[in-house]
């Protein structure tokens, strides 16, 4: 049984929703607030975190439910995943200021789509479920990687420090999970991207990866 792609694309949408908000509700504060009271930034990104996050979390788990029932599977209701902490938001918002104050919006969209991650699988795990990295619009080189890895079981290195890695902000792309192996999500090809990753230039997986950047950057400036 696949997840047919309408059904796919309509989860997609809801979830970048959801994380796009916080983020423009953040670049709204930050316009009419600026910098100077940290403490006062610090508070609305903490309850953007905390209210998205919690949002985003029952949607994965909702699209978790569905997916087993929709492969005849029966699980124990799917468990939301905590959202971040204070501290875990203020290091995140405080490390992206370093870096560019501009940022500080697409973070906490960042850490409420993390929130999605960490729920999807988590559960999995509980479940001894397989997961897959699904890309969705305009898909980077690295997420075009980890996509060419196909559907996976859950390992020690899946989740580290109790988060799902190389979740990134501006990235429509999501987990997916399936609980046989005739299962999966309509239009999702990882051969196809194991073919783009092979045919890449480089002898390490970095120079990979730098290839299909360039060669992605190549196509859409044609465009």
């Amino acid at each position: 049984m696949k997840i047919s792609n309408k059904a796919w694309i309509e989860y997609i949408k809801k979830m970048s929703e959801i994380s796009n908000t916080a983020a423009d509700l953040m670049e709204n504060w930050i316009k009419k607030n600026g910098f100077g009271n940290d403490k006062a930034l610090l508070d609305y990104a903490f309850s953007l975190a905390a209210h998205y996050g919690e949002a985003i979390g029952e949607l994965s788990c909702q699209m978790y439910e569905a997916t087993a029932r929709a492969q005849n599977t029966i699980v124990p209701p799917a468990e939301p995943e905590k959202t971040p902490e204070y501290g875990e938001v203020a290091k995140a918002v405080h490390g992206t200021m370093k870096q560019s104050l501009i940022l500080v919006p697409s973070t906490i969209g960042r850490l409420v789509k993390q929130v999605g991650a960490d729920t999807t699988l988590k559960n999995a795990e509980r479940d001894g479920a397989q997961f897959a990295w699904v890309p969705h619009g305009d898909t980077c080189a690295f997420c075009i990687t980890l996509a060419s890895r196909g559907w996976q079981n859950i390992s020690k290195n899946t989740l580290r420090n109790g988060h799902a890695e190389h979740i990134h902000a501006n990235c429509d792309c999501q987990y997916a999970v399936r609980f046989d192996r005739e299962s999966g999500i309509a239009g999702y090809d990882p051969d196809e991207y194991l073919e783009m990753y092979n045919k890449s230039e480089g002898n390490t997986p970095q120079d990979k990866i730098n290839s299909m950047r360039r060669l992605i950057y190549s196509a859409r400036i044609r465009k």
